[in-house]
């Protein structure tokens, strides 16, 4: 297992912002303007968000496309944050969520290690009914770039229900199931959806999370697309019970100040003391990536 330090607090809990999101992100934002959406516009938000949180994250996730150069060029890291380059191509339609994944040829693993980066990541969308061979094959290709520059990989799985509809989809069995096959790409961080979603009791999310600590047996956070924000922190904290080293996550950090006036301004005003929240529980409560 690599070395997570760069990306971890003094804990050893990883709190971390995500803002590798593309068209997703393109769609979040016309939501709020009837003018198109730019390239500029993902990428100053970007930039706000580098500036604004990494003060108060252990690391930032951040995609080529739209962020990394210009985070860089600006200076906009804190020192303090580890940077993490997001590896995968999201396909999908303009300005919507991504439907399949793929190893981008255009992220140069050399570069983002000479630029700064501290790990890299690859987003799996798992289906039961979709083989798994051609999912350890896509691994395969983004561990290699892994290798090639010696820094950590971060694997995220998102379940997806399956194409064939005769295929049941149970989503909580899933996830275990998923974190199970992750176990043997032995990715050196996981990254796992929060179990129903954070809104089942307490208990029922803890017990799912020991659940994917003993399929997967090494660091893994949790992601929080399809969390209601007000119930983040406190699934946040069932799962860090449950074995998790902390959190990846954008959008139960910064979704809702999207489209505001003044980006920077709400990101001081509502993320980061939501931010610090978070942080102070993965401190209390996460398992320190280095236990396992």
């Amino acid at each position: 297992m690599r070395d997570l330090s760069k990306l971890a607090r003094s804990s050893g809990a990883l709190a971390m912002v995500a803002v590798d999101q593309r068209e997703a992100l393109r769609g979040m934002f016309a939501a709020h303007q009837s003018a198109p959406v730019p390239d500029s516009q993902l990428t100053q938000f970007k930039v706000d968000v580098a500036r604004e949180l990494t003060p108060h994250a252990s690391a930032l996730l951040v995609d080529q496309e739209f962020g990394i150069d210009a985070i860089v060029d600006q200076n906009a890291m804190a020192p303090t944050a580890g940077l993490i380059a997001a590896a995968d191509l999201l396909i999908g339609p303009a300005g919507g969520a991504a439907t399949d994944t793929a190893v981008d040829s255009q992220v140069d693993p050399v570069r983002m290690k000479a630029i700064g980066a501290a790990g890299l990541k690859f987003l799996v969308l798992w289906r039961k009914d979709e083989s798994p061979q051609a999912r350890l094959d896509l691994v395969n290709q983004f561990k290699a770039y892994c290798d090639k520059v010696d820094l950590p990989s971060i694997i995220e799985i998102i379940v997806k229900a399956p194409k064939n509809s005769e295929v049941p989809f149970d989503r909580e069995a899933q996830i275990i199931e998923a974190a199970t096959e992750a176990r043997t790409w032995k990715p050196d961080l996981y990254k796992a959806e929060v179990p129903f979603h954070g809104e089942a009791d307490l208990n029922q999310i803890e017990r799912n999370a020991s659940l994917i600590s003993e399929a997967i047996q090494g660091p893994w956070v949790v992601l929080s697309n399809g969390v209601k924000q007000p119930n983040f922190a406190a699934a946040v904290k069932a799962c860090c019970k449950g074995g998790a080293s902390g959190f990846l996550a954008g959008r139960a950090v910064w979704a809702d100040i999207v489209g505001a006036p003044d980006i920077p301004k709400a990101l001081q005003d509502i993320s980061i003391p939501r931010l610090k929240e978070l942080a102070a529980i993965v401190d209390e409560y996460a398992k320190p990536w280095s236990s396992w």
